[in-house]
């Protein structure tokens, strides 16, 4: 009787989470909405496989902050349960092996240590102490140790020296730093002089041992990953990646190699020679191999990622994908060691594939959704991860492998998610550039009538090897995009990840070429094939190099009504003497502005200002490093000055991205605005 009221609330609830997305009497999502929703990551399986822990990250407009906290979920099913409710950040939980305690990083006392708690309840607490904070906590299998990470300084060898030269920085009324090599500044923060390193510590507390000591980064300062430092399975050894390459110096490195060390110090051995990016070692539970991703060009970072198969005792590597023209994102490795489960992403969704370690053969086992964070269960039958979708913020879902079946396992968004009318993602293809297919995604506004005509919105992606995906993006949301009443369009132009590395490798050298093309033959296509879509009511949105595109878009064409440029490239030369890692630009413009001049020019949006007559709003943040703030400062110039309508909105506490909560209110109200005063005229 009891497991049938069990098996019965599991189905009651999973109706009731599938419902919510598919309400009828919803309204569409407002941006009071969209704060709402709570964003769920990092599950984590117990030892057992009876319980998950996973992090929820919750907004708070008022407080413009944002706060975390760790969850437990039952595997069989059940309403989930939150373990730390502190008001300062709980993140990065991790099981001791024997399913007792969890270790997680916390800020409750202000600079962030690892902490501990037993994961029925009760009081955590603290587990570190040291000065310079930690993140990134794991256990050694035999849950006798623990590692974390930490920035020092990489001549200090005790935590009294890095203590004492942070309180003479903070104390000192001098600011100013003298650089003597490039990367002096990454992303969004300068570089103080600190290395990331890895440090083991006894799990019951006591001193910390630093496993990667020299003026090196673990993981590197750039295309690691989130698995880049991790124990042996008998827990003696530890593998991580760094990047000891001289070009690092000059911010020309993408050599990130694996390093293997004991965990009692000494030797630091390196065991990749490939000179392009090596990251993510897992070894094997039997202790046999490491397996890792691996790039084969050096400088190009959206390179192919394959899987190699590192023999520990031949010291041989073996490319196991090497027949897979996809990109390996996440590795997991089977119980027997026999297989190994990866993903890769293909036509904006993500497969879920079975690699053969004695043949080397890729089976696709699960595809057609978005999926992330691969967690494999003690019994190896089954695997837990976050899915989601356009209309769908990510929720727990457990495959069984066997049977293939697919089940929600958490519904943490469904009170909210029933008040909202989102509609899923519809998919079209159409001839581009040079006769190739290419795909997008269309989505339509809540309430959508078949009969009206809608203003068309184009989105188009940064990166420029990246793609649109069909999930719920919490910064360039579509549903939010679409919610005022427009239709939606993303197209994966050439250039985009998930259609072949040939599809992907062709934007370089050619930014406004094909992918310009493919967008001007997808609004044709659009216009020609959808009756329902406004001709003459279409604007164009973009970040980074969407930005660029947009910026690309207003010297090239008159056919949008309007244009709002993020954080794009205006000037390609300044570009260049402004950004931080630059091998990027000089594999994409095939050298630098005085080796190849003519490649700067050529792609360079800032030498066509006199075609410039589209409205546009400009959008940039200081702190912002990889496309300073002053590219959007020249285009906002260009257009006052040639008398085009123009806005800029300018966030003094921003990077790349705009992340706290009042920040992102200004930023769509101010392009929710920007669209209806000419798209709603």
């Amino acid at each position: 009787m009891k497991k049938l009221s069990r098996a019965f609330f599991i189905f009651v609830f999973v109706l009731s989470c599938a419902a919510s997305i598919t309400a009828t009497d919803a309204h569409p999502i407002t941006f009071d909405d969209f704060i709402r929703i709570k964003r769920i990551s990092d599950p984590q399986i117990s030892p057992q496989g009876d319980q998950i822990a996973f992090v929820i990250t919750a907004m708070d407009k008022d407080k413009n902050t944002s706060n975390s906290d760790i969850w437990i979920q039952p595997a069989k099913g059940g309403e989930p349960w939150q373990l730390t409710s502190s008001p300062k950040a709980d993140f990065n939980p991790r099981w001791s092996p024997d399913g007792k305690k969890i270790a997680f990083i916390s800020t409750r006392k202000g600079i962030p240590q690892v902490w501990m708690i037993d994961y029925r309840g009760g009081e955590a607490y603290p587990l570190t102490d040291i000065s310079t904070g930690t993140s990134g906590v794991i256990w050694s299998p035999q849950g006798d140790h623990l590692a974390f990470l930490s920035s020092v300084y990489p001549d200090c060898t005790d935590d009294d020296c890095n203590r004492k030269r942070n309180e003479e920085k903070k104390k000192s009324l001098v600011k100013a730093q003298i650089f003597d090599e490039l990367l002096f500044r990454h992303w969004n923060a300068w570089r103080d002089g600190t290395r990331s390193h890895v440090f083991v510590t006894p799990a019951d507390g006591g001193k910390y041992r630093d496993l990667s000591p020299g003026d090196f980064d673990v993981p590197p300062i750039s295309l690691g990953s989130s698995h880049d430092y991790t124990f042996s399975p008998d827990g003696k050894e530890m593998c991580f990646v760094r990047n000891t390459d001289p070009k690092l110096r000059l911010g020309l490195g993408t050599n990130n190699d694996l390093f293997i060390s004991s965990i009692e110090g000494g030797d630091i051995i390196k065991i990749t020679e490939n000179r392009a990016n090596d990251n993510s070692p897992h070894y094997s539970p039997d202790g046999r191999y490491i397996a890792y991703r691996a790039m084969r060009r050096p400088g190009f970072e959206a390179d192919r990622y394959c899987l190699m198969l590192y023999d520990r005792k031949t010291k041989h590597i073996t490319n196991l994908t090497e027949k897979l023209d996809a990109s390996v994102a996440e590795i997991i490795w089977s119980l027997e060691s026999s297989d190994i489960y990866i993903t890769f992403g293909e036509k904006g969704r993500t497969v879920l594939a079975r690699v053969s370690i004695a043949d080397q053969v890729v089976e696709r086992i699960l595809d057609n959704h978005t999926i992330s964070s691969l967690q494999l269960f003690p019994d190896g039958k089954r695997l837990v991860f976050l899915k989601q979708g356009i209309n769908a913020p990510s929720e727990l879902y457990v495959f069984d492998v066997a049977s293939k079946s697919l089940d929600p396992l958490t519904c943490i968004n469904g009170p909210i998610l029933e008040e909202l009318a989102m509609n899923p993602a519809e998919e079209f293809w159409f001839e581009g550039a040079e006769g190739d297919k290419v795909h997008g995604y269309l989505l339509k506004p809540p309430q959508f009538e078949p009969d009206k005509k809608y203003p068309l919105v184009m989105l188009i992606h940064g990166g420029p090897q990246g793609a649109w995906h069909d999930n719920f993006h919490y910064r360039w949301n579509a549903q939010m995009f679409a919610s005022p009443g427009y239709i939606v369009a993303m197209i994966n132009f050439h250039g985009s990840t998930g259609y072949g590395q040939d599809f992907t490798d062709s934007i370089s050298g050619d930014w406004g070429g094909r992918p310009f093309k493919d967008i001007m033959l997808g609004l044709d296509y659009l216009l020609s094939h959808y009756d329902f879509m406004d001709k003459d009511k279409v604007g164009a949105a973009g970040a980074s190099y969407g930005g660029y595109m947009i910026n690309w878009i207003e010297g090239h064409t008159n056919r949008f009504t309007c244009l709002i440029s993020h954080a794009g490239v205006f000037d390609l030369r300044s570009m260049f003497g402004g950004t931080e890692e630059l091998w990027f630009p000089e594999w994409e413009f095939q050298g630098t502005p005085w080796t190849n001049p003519d490649q700067y020019k050529k792609w360079s949006p800032s030498f066509y200002v006199q075609n410039f007559k589209t409205p546009c709003l400009v959008i940039h943040g200081q702190y912002d490093f990889r496309l300073p703030v002053t590219q959007g400062f020249q285009l906002f110039t260009a257009l006052q000055r040639m008398h085009v309508p123009s806005k800029l909105l300018y966030f003094p506490d921003e990077g790349h991205f705009v992340t706290k909560p009042q920040n992102a209110q200004l930023w769509w109200k101010t392009m929710h605005g920007w669209l209806a005063e000419y798209l709603k005229q």
